[in-house]
């Protein structure tokens, strides 16, 4: 092919794949649910779990405080984002402790009688109206009497105010405006995100939807909106982790530039490298898309830092090249080997294939797509792409020198037992624990942002995050009957201080049992004109006042009952169609718990009630989900590594040659994973991730140092390639090792070490070419 034939096909190339990178885009849909790396439920109570990991009603709240400014500004803000709040389509709550009536849809106010506990234990009798009568009186020569005279006529009793206080938490803040406010002078408010705690995009939304209310509010620039919560912690770890996944990617890419620019001084090089590795991520984000529809950001992250292993190839062919042989029958003398280390890394990425973990599933299918295709591209249309004119790396003077110096050093025979050894004794003094259960700690919060977020739960009274209450039954009424079944349990939960509160669905919305009960009690018109005439007498009421109000219970008398599905349509519909979930024809309510101190007396109550309540710790329920995946993750890796003996044996047919190839990699393995132990690092699901990605580069370097050359010339070449390819990977992974986010540390940390003892143990067990 001509020059101008070349530069015309690279060109296309790119064309190609700036139209399919077009594409994919606009078909891409990223999750950002860290629930994808917990192991798929195998029943309904594990679906309720995986449900309420992350998505549960504590973890989709926002906790907030507004400083800076006098109190009664503070609480016009408070009251105005609230308002904003919950006009929005992100939340579906917002409360600030301001009592009104506002809080029930005007249309169902008749149902308040049907809501409210007041007549389980009161009649709208003579006796009981003349005490309530008389108490608005009082209320009316109060400083906070004007609030009351809108509602006065239609809720004597004040029904509205009593669900008012029992759907605001029970240990909630002071008020202060009418408003809450911390002991600091803040005034406080919570709300609820439509989306699950754990999808750091949504609520990276709902908190820039808070602070877009916020900033239009009269008065704002002269206060101080201050937000937290779990939602809020996780999308700020994730944009920082983004934001340095990001510094580290172009600093490494910069490095990788200039070291393939020393390392063949061309520029052309650069320009065909990129080629099958592009075409092997965009075929790889092509699988995941056609198989599962959308691939989570930890995916597409690491997807990429994976299909590094691709880098090699190209590398391979230019290093290989050699005079008077063309591209294409240079390409065919290393393809062999090139082959086999392809297959080898899929079979290794098979393991996360047939794990049951979705994020690690689509992990797999990029991982094997990419790389496949980046092979395939490597081997067939790279070639003919060669510039005629190059460089032989092999003349290079230094290369010379180094080979002779690497020829030179001893290589003891009991070299491998002595690695093997050292890990051993490495791994059994290594400090507990072995493994890092929590993926939470993977990429912890600043210890600022956990301070803060502590005080405003403290202030607010927030639900805790690891507890629920799980309440089942055979219908939702069900649950509500259940759970008003066990408010006497609940309250000596409270009066023992086992739990600060706890918010049954039945707080909400009663049962049908409890609703008709109540609206059987609710007198006739002219029952209740009489009692209310008579506890009139002497109070200084205009005639006619409450006319509204016995109009209320005449209808509330015929209503029908209210059901969950009726609810929703007021403010805290949302609230409660969040506690009550269906899963495979079982109906479970699950109450928030604010201030567990003594949980094992909560989960007493699974006995008690015959498991038809249970305490759920989502902490250690989600650590014993992944505890139990990883084994079958680790027998996976297992049966990858028996597969992948069989094809390296198979392709040498010599068991020391095959030996030669497999024990580097694995003593590697061993060495990368007992420094870490030794250092004190627990290990994770992404230092798995990490070491097959270590290995499969490892192997590489294996392969090719013990593959049969004709003259010291092609083993030059052979060494040439690896140092650049080990060059590459220690550059960029010992970068991602300088980070302060964990996840990146701990592949960079484990990939350098794994690249580094990889590179060692090839050149002194398998190279054997002066």
């Amino acid at each position: 092919m001509s020059a101008r034939g070349r530069l015309a096909a690279i060109a296309a190339w790119w064309l190609l794949l700036g139209l399919a990178a077009i594409g994919v885009q606009r078909t891409l849909v990223v999750g950002n649910d860290l629930r994808s790396f917990l192991p798929p439920p195998q029943n309904a109570d594990q679906k309720v779990l995986m449900d309420e990991i992350g998505a549960g009603p504590a973890s989709r709240l926002l906790l907030m405080g507004i400083s800076g400014a006098p109190p009664a500004e503070l609480a016009a803000l408070s009251r105005g984002l609230v308002r904003a709040l919950r006009a929005d389509a992100h939340f579906t709550q917002a409360l600030d402790g301001e009592e009104s009536a506002g809080k029930l849809d005007p249309a169902l106010l008749p149902y308040r009688y049907l809501l409210s506990p007041t007549l389980d234990h009161a009649q709208l009798d003579e006796k009981y109206l003349r005490d309530q009568l008389e108490q608005r009186v009082e209320d009316l020569g109060s400083p906070a009497g004007a609030a009351l005279e809108d509602i006065l006529p239609r809720d004597p009793t004040l029904e509205t105010l009593v669900l008012a206080q029992r759907w605001t938490p029970r240990h909630a803040p002071a008020l202060r405006e009418g408003v809450w406010f911390s002991p600091r002078g803040e005034a406080l408010l919570i709300a609820a995100t439509r989306a699950p705690g754990l999808d750091t995009a949504a609520q990276a939304d709902a908190v820039a939807a808070v602070r877009a209310a916020f900033v239009t509010l009269p008065g704002a620039a002269n206060a101080k909106l201050t937000i937290s919560g779990p939602g809020y912690i996780g999308a700020h770890v994730a944009a920082n982790t983004r934001a340095e996944a990001e510094r580290l990617s172009a600093i490494g890419t910069a490095g990788f530039v200039l070291l393939l620019l020393i390392a063949y001084r061309s520029l052309s090089i650069l320009a065909l490298v990129a080629l099958p590795l592009l075409t092997g991520a965009l075929s790889g984000l092509a699988a995941i898309i056609l198989i599962f529809g959308s691939v989570h950001g930890i995916t597409l992250a690491f997807g990429f830092t994976l299909l590094g292993v691709a880098q090699e190839y190209p590398i391979r062919v230019f290093s290989h090249r050699r005079d008077g042989i063309d591209a294409a029958a240079g390409v065919r003398a290393v393809w062999p080997l090139l082959r086999l280390a392809i297959v080898s890394a899929c079979i290794a990425y098979l393991a996360f294939l047939v794990s049951g973990v979705p994020g690690l599933q689509q992990l797999a299918i990029f991982t094997i797509a990419g790389l496949l295709v980046a092979g395939a591209t490597t081997r067939w249309l790279l070639p003919p792409l060669l510039p005629e004119r190059f460089r032989d790396v092999a003349a290079s003077p230094w290369l010379a020198r180094m080979q002779a110096r690497l020829a030179a050093m001893p290589r003891p025979r009991a070299l491998p037992w002595v690695a093997l050894a050292l890990g051993l004794i490495a791994l059994w003094l290594a400090p507990a624990p072995l493994w890092q259960n929590d993926l939470a700690a993977l990429a912890p919060a600043p210890p600022a942002e956990l301070a803060r977020e502590g005080e405003l739960r403290a202030a607010l009274g927030a639900p805790d995050v690891r507890y629920l209450l799980a309440l089942h039954a055979d219908s939702a009424d069900g649950v509500l009957r259940l759970s008003e079944r066990i408010y006497p349990q609940v309250d000596k939960w409270i009066s023992a201080h086992a739990v600060d509160d706890a918010e049954l669905p039945s707080r909400y919305l009663p049962s049908i049992e409890t609703q008709r009960a109540r609206q059987a009690k609710l007198p006739d018109r002219d029952a209740l004109n009489m009692a209310l005439n008579k506890a009139l007498k002497g109070l200084p009421y205009q005639p006619g006042l409450f006319a509204p109000f016995v109009d209320d219970v005449e209808a509330a008398r015929a209503l029908p009952l209210l059901t969950p599905q009726v609810f929703e349509r007021t403010p805290f519909g949302a609230r409660l169609a969040a506690m009550l979930v269906e899963r495979d024809g079982v109906w479970y309510g699950l109450a928030a718990l604010d201030g567990v101190h003594n949980p094992d007396a909560l989960a007493k109550i699974a006995t008690q009630t015959g498991g038809e309540v249970k305490l759920l710790d989502l902490k250690s329920a989600s650590e014993d989900l992944v505890a139990r995946y990883r084994m079958r993750i680790l027998e996976a890796l297992g049966m990858a590594f028996v597969l992948l003996v069989l094809a390296v044996g198979i392709a040498f047919r010599d068991a020391r040659r095959a030996w030669r190839v497999l024990a580097p990699m694995s003593l590697a393995t061993l060495l990368a994973i007992a420094v870490l132990r030794a250092c004190g690092v627990p290990l994770s699901l992404f230092h798995l991730v990490a070491v097959t990605l270590a290995a499969g580069l490892g192997l590489h370097y294996a392969l090719f140092f013990e593959r049969p050359v004709a003259d010291a010339a092609e083993a030059r070449r052979t060494l040439h390639a690896t140092l650049v390819c080990v060059a590459a990977a220690v550059l960029v992974f010992r970068l991602l090792a300088t980070s302060t986010v964990p996840v990146l540390r701990a592949i960079g940390a484990t990939v350098a070490l794994g690249v580094a003892f990889h590179f060692v143990l090839s050149t002194q067990m398998a190279m054997r070419h002066d």
